[in-house]
């Protein structure tokens, strides 16, 4: 008997439909629980096709440095990904990051870098090209590298389409490193071009976690605005009430970026009807007990 090893269960998550959220108007709400993926979170997928993609072609091998910036689930990926193939790996994120990302990326052997809350992404992602640039290590840089969005197109786009047996109609996904968003729209519009693509964005004033509105100087290079339809302003406290509400009526544990999505997919069901909407729920809740934000609201 043959059995799998880690990176061949990446993926293959469940998709269910909300029970107790309903979204009216003959519309069907599914939720992609990517929580469910080894590491715990969406980010595995693009995490494992860089680092594969990057070994095919020969620009990394195991023992070698690899350093990367990250807010956290890409960060925990790749510590994950790097255990599970031999590499070195420095991660550089901001201090504001929860306690629970920051004890899972050491957990897999990665060592962290931190920087200030101010200076955020940004400062991380400007220390990283330093180092790099001073020989201390490669990078795979999640912001520019189309091996990111190719994982999704290879896998999470296949899935939502063969698990909603082609009757998608809207993809809603927030947006950082625009990854996901990328890669699954431009398998479902291979499928059928008129499945809308909705991206998230916070809305000015806003930090949450895993949604992301750059300076068009740090914007992705991976980023494709033809690629996405319309663009959702996620407002701090829509998002984490309808994180505890995917946690109370729907039995969903995540985070944030989810309750975004969530926010986001429910707008989008307003507009309209008889649609097949799917959201991403980026990860697991239990990496952010600590922030308080799954507490009871008052």
């Amino acid at each position: 008997m043959e059995f799998p090893t880690l990176e061949q269960v990446v993926g293959h998550t469940p998709l269910v439909r909300l029970k107790r959220i309903t979204a009216g108007r003959n519309n069907v709400l599914l939720a992609k629980l990517e929580g469910n993926n080894p590491a715990g979170s969406v980010k595995d997928r693009p995490a494992l096709s860089m680092f594969s993609e990057a070994e095919a072609r020969g620009e990394i091998s195991p023992g070698d440095t690899l350093i990367e910036a990250t807010s956290g689930n890409t960060g925990i990926a790749l510590a994950m990904v790097a255990a599970m193939k031999g590499y070195r790996m420095l991660l550089i994120m901001p201090e504001s990051a929860s306690v629970e990302r920051k004890q899972a990326m050491a957990a897999y052997g990665a060592e962290l870098i931190e920087v200030s809350r101010e200076g955020g992404m940004e400062e991380a992602r400007d220390l990283a090209d330093t180092m790099i640039a001073q020989g201390k290590g490669k990078a795979l840089d999640q912001f520019s590298n189309p091996d990111n969005p190719l994982g999704h197109y290879r896998t999470t786009g296949p899935e939502l389409w063969d698990q909603t047996g082609g009757s998608i109609t809207h993809f809603v996904s927030s947006m950082g490193t625009t990854g996901t968003i990328m890669g699954v729209s431009r398998y479902l519009k291979e499928q059928r071009s008129d499945i809308q693509v909705i991206g998230l964005q916070p809305e000015d004033g806003a930090s949450i976690a895993g949604i992301r509105r750059w300076p068009s100087e740090y914007l992705p290079r991976i980023f494709e605005p033809s690629r996405v339809d319309q663009i959702l302003d996620i407002g701090q406290y829509e998002a984490e009430h309808h994180m505890r509400r995917l946690a109370r009526e729907e039995g969903i544990l995540a985070g944030i970026s989810s309750g975004g999505a969530l926010a986001g997919a429910l707008r989008v069901a307003e507009q309209v009807e008889n649609a097949v909407i799917v959201f991403i729920v980026c990860d697991r809740g239990d990496r952010y007990l600590s922030t308080g934000l799954l507490a009871p609201e008052l």
